[in-house]
């Protein structure tokens, strides 16, 4: 009779450290660990990341539609505050009914319409900075002699352009 014993703790993490070294995906797992891991610890950082463009929407709508409901009309007076009140309630519950179910059948068309946002955003920004280089002066693409051609040079050599009033 032969009686084995439970393997020690060292065989154990040879063991491990065999099926490691084998793993034809190693690499790969780490990075997926090293990533789930930089993931968590920026979650606990910033906090959550934000959703689709869509699920902000959502989150939006309903923000507006609880500020809307919890908001008490002084204009309507106290005698029509609760009539007013069931008014303002039922028109963001209409509002809620007709934008939720676009929302939930194109998503990713907001998503698109955020992208192109951005992207208008980035072309509004270029051009602004190539303006602003323009005015004050700092294109590169400028020729120097265009800018000698249009100061005088009996002056002082200011920054300014002289301009002839006759």
């Amino acid at each position: 009779m032969s009686e084995e014993l439970p393997p020690s703790d060292a065989a154990r993490e040879e063991a491990v450290d065999e099926a490691r070294a084998t793993d034809p995906d190693a690499w790969a797992t780490a990075c997926a660990e090293d990533l789930e891991a930089e993931k968590a610890r920026r979650r606990a950082e910033y906090g959550p990341h934000p959703g689709s463009a869509a699920e902000e929407l959502k989150k939006l709508v309903d923000a507006v539609a609880d500020k809307l409901s919890g908001l008490q009309s002084p204009l309507f007076g106290a005698v029509a505050g609760p009539a007013a009140d069931q008014v303002v309630r039922q028109v963001v519950q209409q509002a809620k009914a007709a934008v939720e179910p676009v929302i939930e059948r194109n998503p990713d068309v907001f998503d698109h319409l955020a992208a192109a946002g951005n992207e208008l955003l980035a072309a509004y920004r270029s051009a602004v900075e190539a303006q602003e280089r323009r005015w004050t002066g700092r294109d590169d693409r400028i020729d120097p002699r265009d800018l000698d051609e249009r100061h005088d040079r009996g002056d002082d050599g200011g920054p300014g352009e002289r301009i002839d009033l006759d």
